[in-house]
């Protein structure tokens, strides 16, 4: 008995399937495959959850440099001479079982005459309420205008040390809200001067090649052949004692620059070895282009995300290399107030055994060089959105 065969349907277009066509995509392949290359660095720059991470901590840290008078409790300068190595106090909702709000407790002072140490224990019976979007300590914002405004203050009567006080009973969060403007600014400062000169100078020795290669390739072996730390105190000792300190601000950025713009130039010069050969380069060069034009038109652009990725990991050796000057003197000086001004006055290992507090400056610049690394490893990653 033979079986018919049974007919079944089927609901495929018969129409020729042209991949490269509109129609032929999904909306999502339709995104990607229509995606500019920065566009393409986004899409997968957003998958590194530790890269965006990383962004988003880096990003509140810049934001807050531009608000630092607001968010600080205090004024960089006020004292209290009462208060001097004063720990740091708890924050606390509840009082005797009844809820209060944030408040801290007061303290209760000793002197030591062992060992000559203040001592503080909690005061229960004292309760100072933290006022938030309050009016305190007088300040000069960006030195254009004074004001008085804060996110959170002490009470009226009362004190808020956070994250304790130093020797001269300053608050020691404050202080370390202001540092952050310089020790952050300075890593940008210097990376846009590195920058300028490894893209300069790279692109001269990748593009001419040649005898001018082999020159700039020398020069830059000799400084790479100084050890890091000593070179710096060299350079940081050499300036002159008499400086302002924003002079001597500019003094170190431009030092940190000058030293750390080697490994910029190199990569920008083996990345144009390459891409001069490329035939849109030689047609440029046949329409009369000038070098200049070449290289900033036609050959920087095509790796222009890499050179990105690679100052983001630039940045955490400069924020470094000011900490460590500032740290051991030859740095930044009061009254300029960075971290590493403030670890500065922590170098005594008595003073950190008996003030363990005055290293907490040192929190928010391993966070701030962790995210910059994590969040360069994601650049470099999108850079190259097709891998």
């Amino acid at each position: 008995m033979i079986v018919p065969k049974r007919v079944i349907e089927h609901y495929v277009s018969k129409e020729p399937f042209d991949p490269f066509s509109i129609e032929a995509l999904t909306p999502e392949q339709e995104k990607y495959y229509l995606a500019s290359q920065w566009q393409l660095m986004w899409l997968k720059l957003k998958r590194h959850k530790v890269g965006m991470l990383s962004a988003a901590i880096l990003l509140i840290a810049y934001v807050s440099t531009i608000f630092t008078e607001v968010l600080s409790p205090y004024n960089l300068q006020t004292r209290h001479a009462d208060r001097i190595y004063a720990p740091p106090q708890s924050v606390h909702l509840f009082h005797e079982g009844e809820l209060i709000g944030p408040f801290v407790y007061g303290f209760k002072v000793t002197l030591n005459m062992t060992n000559l140490k203040r001592e503080y224990t909690e005061d229960k019976n004292t309760v100072y309420p933290l006022r938030f979007f309050c009016l305190g300590d007088k300040y000069k914002f960006w030195n254009l205008f004074e004001a008085t405004f804060h996110i959170v203050c002490p009470a009226k009567d009362g004190y808020f040390f956070w994250l304790g006080t130093d020797r001269l009973g300053r608050d020691m969060l404050s202080r370390i809200i202001h540092g952050a403007r310089i020790s952050l600014t300075i890593g940008l400062i210097g990376i846009v001067i590195s920058m300028a000169m490894g893209i300069i100078i790279g692109g001269i020795a990748g593009y001419y090649g040649g005898q001018t290669d082999n020159i700039i390739q020398r020069i830059i072996e000799i400084f790479r052949s100084f050890p890091e730390l000593p070179l710096w105190m060299s350079l940081s000792a050499v300036l002159p004692v008499n400086w302002s300190p924003i002079l001597v601000f500019f003094g170190i950025t431009v030092i940190l620059a000058f030293l750390d713009w080697t490994g910029l130039a190199r990569a920008v010069r083996s990345r144009l070895l390459a891409l001069r050969e490329e035939d849109y380069c030689t047609a440029a060069q046949l329409m009369g282009a000038r070098p200049r034009r070449i290289v900033g038109r036609h050959l920087l652009p095509g790796f222009l995300s890499h050179l990105i990725a690679s100052a983001t990991l630039s940045i955490p050796s400069m924020i470094l290399g000011e900490t460590a000057l500032s740290f051991l003197g030859l740095g930044l000086r009061p009254p300029i107030t960075s971290w590493g001004v403030l670890l500065n006055e922590a170098q005594n290992i008595n003073v950190v055994a008996l003030y363990p507090w005055l290293m907490l400056p040192v929190v928010p610049v391993i966070v701030v060089i962790l995210a910059f690394n994590f969040f360069g490893d994601g650049l470099r990653d999108a850079a190259d959105p097709y891998k």
